[in-house]
């Protein structure tokens, strides 16, 4: 069945039968959540990369506060490798639905020497936490809401939905507020930030079929589609601006992949491991 009526959106599709009872569970508890973020602080951001999690979130502060515009700010900490469809997609739904965004680069940070690579090639994902806890800093943020999950990995397990954060930005799990029936204390002192994370009890199958429900528009990267490739280690990687190629990879109609070489020097190759901010 074809999910896409046009780039980025599902189609209708038969979803008659499908019992939806624990979705309606998880987004009743996001949107408590966002609507407690709002009401205890007074200058929240919203971390919006334009990915599918993100999305997720997006659109679940929209039903909270409907027919409201949205609270928050949209804050996208910008690595400068993300794929373009994702950046293009990000500033379209900004401007359709109005709302404020502000963007952080990591590539400032670098040039400002507050973040120092070992070479070129070194995935910038790892040192996104400093341009984001400079970004909270300038800009005054008491709170930010992300998309992570618990069922992302071990150190997410861990994590309350309302996580502290010390002047420092860090993370200390023996300093977090108990969260009995759910009751949330974002208090904080100067200085002091408060992390959200409303969609922490999802789990992945969760998004995707919360997104099937929703018609919630992703970027088109996310669905089956014709590009180029290379060939690295085993693995077929995407050409981009980043990815300078030494054989092209290019499907015939048949399906069936044919090398194109190309007089083009490799580029190292990136781990794209993401690590908690």
């Amino acid at each position: 069945m074809n999910m896409l009526s046009e780039p980025g959106r599902f189609n209708e599709g038969d979803v008659s039968g499908i019992d939806w009872s624990h979705l309606d569970a998880l987004e009743a508890e996001a949107i408590f959540i966002l609507r407690e973020v709002a009401a205890q602080c007074s200058n929240v951001a919203l971390l919006f990369s334009g990915g599918k999690d993100s999305a997720v979130v997006l659109r679940l502060a929209k039903r909270a506060f409907f027919p409201e515009r949205i609270p928050f700010t949209l804050m996208h900490i910008d690595t400068g490798h993300n794929f373009p469809e994702v950046i293009a997609f990000r500033d379209r739904i900004v401007k359709e639905r109005g709302l404020r965004l502000v963007v952080r680069s990591v590539g400032d940070s670098i040039r400002n020497g507050r973040v120092r690579l070992r070479d070129e090639s070194e995935p910038r994902n790892p040192h996104q936490s400093v341009t984001l806890l400079d970004a909270i800093s300038e800009l005054g943020f008491d709170a930010c809401i992300g998309g992570a999950r618990r069922d992302e990995e071990k150190a997410r397990a861990k994590e309350r939905i309302f996580s502290f954060r010390d002047e420092f930005g860090q993370w200390d799990p023996k300093n977090q507020r108990p969260e009995i029936w759910s009751l949330y204390n974002a208090r904080v002192a100067p200085g002091e930030n408060i992390r959200v994370f409303p969609i922490s009890n999802w789990t992945e199958l969760d998004v995707w079929q919360y997104i099937r429900r929703q018609r919630i528009p992703l970027p088109e990267l996310y669905f089956s589609h014709r590009r180029q490739v290379v060939r690295r280690n085993g693995s077929l990687v995407p050409v981009t601006d980043l990815t300078s190629p030494r054989r092209l990879v290019m499907p015939s109609k048949k399906y069936k992949c044919v090398s194109v070489p190309l007089a083009i020097s490799p580029a190292r190759p990136r781990s794209n491991r993401v690590r908690p901010r």
